[in-house]
């Protein structure tokens, strides 16, 4: 593929970095039609992209959360899902989970089921959200930088904190739509 931007492009924000990392812009079906720089995708602009967000159960149905770390452009020190992040341009989404898992929480041994995929939309981006969920006893270890801290929480307890400015507004929309589904796992 040979197209940098999709033909639309808007010029990037004055003062945005530019920075190396390509995002791949895909259509509903996750078909890739163009890269773009990443700050490009955030800036209100809208391109849909790929995501993969990873929620982590144990074997006490309790769901692990990390809470985005203070120098996080978006929402810092918000509760979100235990691993979540952008799929690289050429990267497969499995690749992307693992990648991520690892730079954040130090996690390589599991085995991810997908759950489901779902667009979400904010007022800065569009993404296409790819759920995956891995159920065991797993030691996890919070980058610091990226993860300030992570725990595990009980389902009602999780659910009390939505709509209080506890969670990120993509885990408040996402986990109502995949607690069937995770609990199933168990």
């Amino acid at each position: 593929m040979d197209l940098i931007y999709p033909v639309s492009i808007a010029p990037l924000a004055p003062g945005a970095k530019v920075g190396r990392e390509m995002i791949p812009i895909v259509e509903e079906s996750g078909t890739v039609t163009a890269r773009a720089p990443r700050a490009w995708v955030h800036q209100g602009t809208k391109p849909l992209h790929p995501v993969v967000h990873l929620h982590i159960i144990d074997r006490y149905s309790r769901i692990y959360l990390q809470k985005r770390g203070p120098k996080k452009t978006l929402l810092p020190l918000r509760w979100d899902t235990a691993v979540g992040g952008h799929v690289t341009y050429g990267e497969y989404l499995k690749e992307a989970l693992f990648r991520e898992a690892g730079e954040e929480l130090g996690f390589y041994d599991f085995f991810p089921v997908p759950i489901r995929t779902y667009i979400y939309e904010s007022r800065t981006e569009k993404e296409l959200v790819n759920v995956f969920a891995a159920v065991g006893n797993f030691e996890l270890h919070p980058d610091g930088d990226e993860v300030a801290e992570g725990r595990w929480w009980e389902i009602s307890e999780l659910e009390a904190a939505i709509g209080k400015n506890i969670l990120t507004p993509n885990l408040e929309q996402e986990f109502p739509m995949v607690k069937q589904a995770l609990l199933a796992l168990l």
